[in-house]
């Protein structure tokens, strides 16, 4: 699994988009027993937070020790530096696991065959993400030219499950029907740049080029963005879940 996200630790926790609380409600619905979850691919514990407020023990594993440094501290979270692929974790253990914006780089056969290890039978696995931002025509279009033609070629060829909504990853289980869901965001411009500067491909493009692209399109999204202290803006949510065993 690949490590973009060690070395902005800080802004992925102050700008990363938060899930809604109707995400939630539905993955507790499927799940009748509220003993055990894991949060794979945790990052800074967004996830594993809410999860702690149903589920008794919760386990949140991750490659990188920075985001873990910086993730939420509460008694039933129980974080751990271990790969999606192999972890320590009993059999047939978990009720739920849920994986936020992660699985498209993981060795899929690898995280399924331990996903159906320590998932108990019936136990629920939830694949979540989220796409590019939505907040109006002017901004929008800024944006998608932002992200296909400046920092378009320097994306890791993982970011097409992303683009392709979830949809074309091996997923070796029956979908369970999974609701449409939005994150709705009010956000500054100021948030709206330090969330763009969060992304892999702009990490990316400026350690080969030694400048920061998102300086490039600033003024020009600025401009979409208009006078507005604050827009409304939303993330599609992308959603596989399956009952596994």
């Amino acid at each position: 699994m690949k490590d973009n996200f060690s070395t902005q630790a800080d802004k992925y926790a102050q700008f990363r988009p938060t899930y809604p609380e109707a995400l939630f409600d539905h993955l507790f619905s499927l799940s009748p027993s509220k003993a055990s979850a894991w949060d794979c691919g945790t990052g800074n514990g967004q996830i594993a937070q809410r999860l702690a407020s149903v589920f008794q023990n919760v386990q949140a594993t991750d490659i990188s020790r920075q985001q873990l440094d910086k993730a939420v501290r509460l008694p039933n979270i129980h974080y751990s530096l271990q790969p999606a692929e192999k972890t320590d974790f009993p059999d047939h253990y978990f009720d739920l696991l849920t994986v936020a914006q992660a699985i498209h780089w993981f060795d899929f056969d690898a995280f399924y065959a331990e996903a159906h290890r320590t998932l108990k039978p019936g136990g629920i696995l939830a694949v979540i993400g989220y796409n590019l931002p939505r907040f109006n025509a002017a901004v929008d279009a800024v944006i998608a030219d932002f992200y296909r033609k400046v920092v378009g070629p320097y994306w890791d060829k993982e970011r097409r499950y992303i683009d392709e909504n979830y949809q074309t990853i091996p997923f070796p289980y029956a979908d369970l029907p999974a609701p449409a869901f939005t994150i709705d965001v009010q956000w500054s411009f100021d948030h709206l740049i330090g969330y763009i500067e969060t992304w892999s491909a702009v990490k990316h493009y400026q350690k080969e080029k030694g400048e920061n692209p998102v300086r490039l399109v600033e003024p020009r999204l600025k401009t979409a963005w208009g006078e507005a202290g604050l827009l409304p803006g939303h993330f599609p949510i992308l959603l596989r879940l399956a009952r596994v065993g």
